[in-house]
């Protein structure tokens, strides 16, 4: 178990430190142009949360708390990702009941867009929620205008900072951990080749950019400020699940009262973890369930997709949940009076 807790906690980590320093580089490269487009589009920020939470498992949801992290897109733009992301249930629902899968996929990502739209107009103080955080991207005067600055790699390597060393070490063995299979990585093989191609790509980075943004951007904002936090909410939030999940028995629970699954659904949903909500997938392929629970169940768990959210906001985490388990709660109870 304590094993199957660190494989997991790397895992997670590591990817969301992937992505926050892409974010970095991307923002330098293209001088802050691209971020100001999205936080110009409201309905572009949502349309980017549902797609990327609408693929199966946690990589597209991780991406979206990065960039929510950095101020990029909404509290709103979040919640809509969160609805639309089953995490690694998707890839059961798709091998049970692909047609089903596909439908209720769509639906919710339809409600998460909705209700994103919603939250944004609603709750006008979200700015607070990131307030003390200082994670906003930053450019400086000195920032890289050259992927590959002439002459200046050569000399970097040979005159390598304690900063560039570590960071490549950590990457590099990331990448081991993954083409020696040490680290199991469930579902479709993309998600390893995903995970290769960015880990690649980001170890480009770290060797080609100049040693202000290397020691600035990367190592004092992403390092420093986010990974070690990351890494043990990550694996507190997860040791935490397991021990619980010894002692409590989720099947037991679940009886012949509709209306009392329904709520347990929702309350399980809240659990930031893939697994627990298997149970509702398995029951409505066995049809014992309706579709209503499923729904109600696929709205408010998002997998691991949140666990990152507990180390940069533990206040949008507790509203994001919140809000997740009224609109679940809500569209499962009408469809269940409905009689689905």
């Amino acid at each position: 178990m304590i094993i199957e807790i660190l494989e997991h906690s790397l895992l997670i980590t590591a990817f969301v430190f992937i992505m926050m320093l892409l974010v970095e580089y991307l923002n330098v490269q293209t001088k802050g142009s691209w971020q100001q487009k999205l936080k110009q589009s409201k309905n572009g920020q949502y349309l980017l949360g549902v797609i990327l939470g609408a693929i199966p498992g946690c990589l597209g949801a991780f991406t979206v708390v990065s960039l929510y992290s950095h101020g990029i897109v909404s509290f709103g733009a979040l919640v809509a990702t969160m609805i639309a992301t089953s995490g690694d249930e998707a890839y059961v629902m798709l091998s049970m009941f692909p047609l089903k899968a596909i439908l209720l996929i769509a639906f919710i990502s339809v409600i998460g867009f909705a209700v994103g739209i919603i939250v944004d107009k609603v709750y006008k103080k979200q700015d607070s929620l990131l307030k003390r955080q200082g994670h906003a991207l930053q450019l400086h005067k000195e920032e890289l205008i050259e992927v590959q600055p002439k002459g200046l790699i050569l000399k970097q390597l040979k005159e390598i900072t304690i900063q560039r060393t570590l960071l490549i070490t950590i990457l590099s063995f990331f990448l081991i951990l993954i083409l020696t299979g040490f680290i199991e990585i469930e579902g479709w093989q993309w998600i390893r080749i995903t995970l290769l191609v960015s880990n690649l790509f980001a170890l480009f980075v770290v060797i080609t950019v100049p040693d202000h943004f290397l020691e600035i951007h990367l190592w004092e904002h992403v390092l420093k400020r986010h990974l070690l936090r990351i890494f043990l909410w990550t694996l507190g939030a997860l040791a935490v699940i397991h021990i619980l999940g010894g002692f409590i028995n989720l099947e037991a629970w679940i009886g012949d009262n509709t209306l009392m699954v329904l709520l347990i659904a929702v309350l399980v949903g809240l659990i930031p973890e893939s697994g627990p909500h298997l149970i509702f997938v398995t029951l409505f392929a066995s049809g014992s369930i309706p579709i209503s629970i499923l729904l109600a169940s696929s709205i408010v768990q998002d997998g691991h997709g949140t666990l990152p959210l507990l180390a940069v906001s533990k206040r949008s985490f507790i509203i994001l949940k919140l809000i997740n388990l009224l609109v679940g709660f809500s569209i499962g109870f009408v469809f269940l009076m409905a009689g689905y």
